[in-house]
C-alpha cells in the first residue's frame, strides 16, 4: 500500500476487491513465470503466440494488470491539477504535457501505463519476496533474534 499512495496516490483498502485481483493476478503470474512454455515464450513470442498453454493465461493476466494501471491514468487524467501533482502519475502527466510539442517524445501513455507498472511490480514484488526469506531465515535461526 506504501507503494500504491507513490504511484498511484492512493492506498487501497486491504478489502478491495480490485485490489485484491490485482494481488491475485500478480501471484498467478509470478507462479506461471516457472513454466517451460512461458520460458519458451519469452524466446519465441512469434511462435508460441500460437501455442496452448500457461503462457497464455499470463499474457491474459498481464492485459488486465495493464486496464487496471489504465483506469487509474484516465481517472488521474480527469481530475489533474498541473499546479499540485498527488503522485508519480501527475507528475508524469505534467511531463506528457510540457514535451506535447516534441514528436520525439516518450512521455506517453503507454510509457506511463507499462512504467507505472514496473514500479509497482518492482515494489511490491522485492518487499514481500525479501520479507518472506527474512521471515524462513528467523524461523531457521532462532537463536538471531535473542
Amino acid at each position: 500500500n506504501i507503494i500504491c499512495s507513490i504511484v498511484f496516490g492512493d492506498r487501497f483498502d486491504y478489502e478491495d476487491k480490485k485490489f485484491i485481483t490485482l494481488i491475485e493476478l500478480l501471484d498467478e503470474n509470478n507462479r506461471l513465470q516457472s513454466s517451460i512454455q512461458t520460458q519458451l515464450y519469452n524466446f519465441f513470442p512469434n511462435v508460441m503466440d500460437y501455442l496452448p498453454g500457461p503462457h497464455q493465461k499470463m499474457i491474459e493476466n498481464i492485459g488486465k494488470v495493464d486496464q487496471f494501471t489504465l483506469e487509474i491514468i484516465t481517472q488521474h487524467q480527469e481530475t489533474l491539477d498541473p499546479s499540485c501533482p498527488r503522485d508519480f502519475i501527475d507528475a508524469f502527466l505534467n511531463k506528457m504535457e510540457q514535451e506535447k510539442g516534441n514528436g520525439h517524445s516518450k512521455f506517453t501513455v503507454e510509457t506511463l501505463s507499462r512504467t507505472t507498472l514496473d514500479l509497482f511490480l518492482a515494489g511490491t514484488g522485492t518487499t514481500s519476496i525479501t520479507l518472506r526469506h527474512g521471515l524462513l531465515i528467523l524461523q531457521k535461526y532462532p537463536e538471531v533474534v535473542g
